[in-house]
């Protein structure tokens, strides 16, 4: 018996040929998404491509790459929009893109996008591995893959760059990898606005990792000098019992202070010197952001604005449908993230998530970009995914085959209405 306690756990296997399954899944998804979308299109006499990479804010971010900040249309009411509410990484990538190989600004935006998707795949397996298992990891992806609006990781949107950079930053925190998370989070925060919740992530792990850390490293050591070598999902088992949810005991965990300070110094940077860019640009200082937010008409009003669109909604038939679902959906998140809370999903997953539902919800403007706006908020697919992973194999594989079906449905008939704004 002591034989069988004391024998190391055998190597696992990489990260990368761990996630190979759920990356396989998400890209044949993705590929589904996209024919059925050529052929809508091409039986409408439009064009696919043009609809993933010429229209709404694509035109915004290849116009930046081409031409650098400056353009802005002046509308007949007195709004001003300009480029500089769109953030830099998307257009920078663009221009690289265009630069290294035969490709046009759009056509980058396209493969941006492609690449940044599995990317974020990625690093959704990765989070949800670490925490619920290899099962859960790729259900997460799979549900990610299957949101209604999924067709938008396909397009020349920052969305999936973001959520890349933000699931990869959560993995660094939740393996003590400090530096690492806090570089990917500045690069979220040159993403989009929405960056901050990663820096809220990177913050309250640093802050947490200091009351936590005494007793995590007294922990892993009783677990490591009674059994031997132990697992990293063993240690993580033995450690959940004795600690506030914050942050796992990765190898990383007993990390230097000054990596973690370093860590915690280097996630804000994007984001605020972008802002601080912005204000001198504009000349408006700091606030110059928030002003040119305000000429798109958008702001933070605590959801004031969107509750006044769902009960206006409400005042004729069939729009009252349309409010019924919208109210449940609103509802499932927050029960999904309340779900989180009590499966004691670590600290910095339930900051990010809630800033991320907060910011989404609760923006003054844009109501019909809040499905893809909500898109990072990955985590809130974990209780489902565990409930899916627990599912038999074959009534999981249905589920995802008709969810699938339906999103490659209504992605095709979306775009080729009203789209994403």
């Amino acid at each position: 018996m002591t034989e069988l306690v004391t024998r190391p756990a055998p190597p696992r296997a990489p990260l990368l040929r761990r996630a190979a399954p759920a990356l396989l899944g998400y890209a044949a998804i993705r590929v589904l998404g996209l024919a059925v979308l050529a052929g809508w299109s091409a039986a409408r006499g439009t064009s696919a491509f043009t609809l993933l990479t010429a229209r709404w804010d694509a035109l915004w971010y290849a116009r930046v790459a081409s031409s650098g900040y400056g353009y802005e249309v002046r509308l007949p009411n007195g709004d001003v929009h300009s480029d500089l509410a769109f953030f830099p990484l998307l257009p920078w990538l663009e221009r690289l893109g265009h630069a290294v190989a035969p490709l046009s600004y759009a056509q980058a935006g396209f493969v941006v996008a492609l690449l940044a998707s599995l990317a974020a795949a990625g690093g959704i397996f990765a989070v949800a591995e670490w925490l619920y298992g290899a099962r859960a990891g790729l259900c997460a992806v799979l549900l990610w893959a299957v949101l209604p609006v999924g067709i938008v990781q396909s397009m020349a949107y920052s969305e999936s760059l973001f959520t890349a950079l933000a699931a990869w930053s959560l993995y660094a925190v939740l393996t003590g990898r400090w530096v690492t998370a806090g570089l990917l989070a500045a690069l979220a925060g040159l993403t989009r606005p929405v960056g901050m919740a990663v820096v809220a992530a990177v913050w309250v792990a640093g802050v947490a990792s200091w009351t936590s850390g005494r007793t995590s490293t007294r922990v892993i050591s009783r677990v490591t000098s009674f059994g031997g070598t132990r697992s990293a999902g063993d240690v993580r088992g033995a450690h959940e019992d004795v600690r506030a949810p914050g942050l796992s005991p990765a190898p990383g965990a007993g990390a230097s202070a000054p990596r973690r300070l370093l860590g915690m110094a280097l996630a804000p940077l994007g984001a605020a010197g972008y802002v601080l860019w912005v204000g001198l640009r504009t000349g408006d200082g700091p606030l110059g952001y928030l002003r040119v937010q305000a000429g798109w008409r958008n702001g933070f009003d605590g959801g004031y604005a969107f509750a006044r669109f769902v009960a206006g909604m409400f005042t004729s038939f069939p729009s009252a449908l349309g409010g019924a679902a919208l109210v449940v959906g609103v509802v499932l998140l927050i029960r999904l993230h309340l779900t989180g809370v009590h499966q004691r999903q670590p600290l910095p997953v339930l900051v990010y998530t809630g800033v991320v539902l907060a910011l989404a919800l609760c923006a003054s403007s844009y109501f019909g970009s809040k499905p893809r706006l909500l898109m990072p908020a990955f985590p809130v697919l974990f209780p489902l995914a565990r409930a899916l992973a627990a599912a038999r194999p074959g009534r999981a594989a249905a589920v995802v085959a008709v969810a699938a079906t339906v999103a490659a449905l209504y992605g095709a008939f979306w775009l080729n209405g009203s789209g994403p704004p």
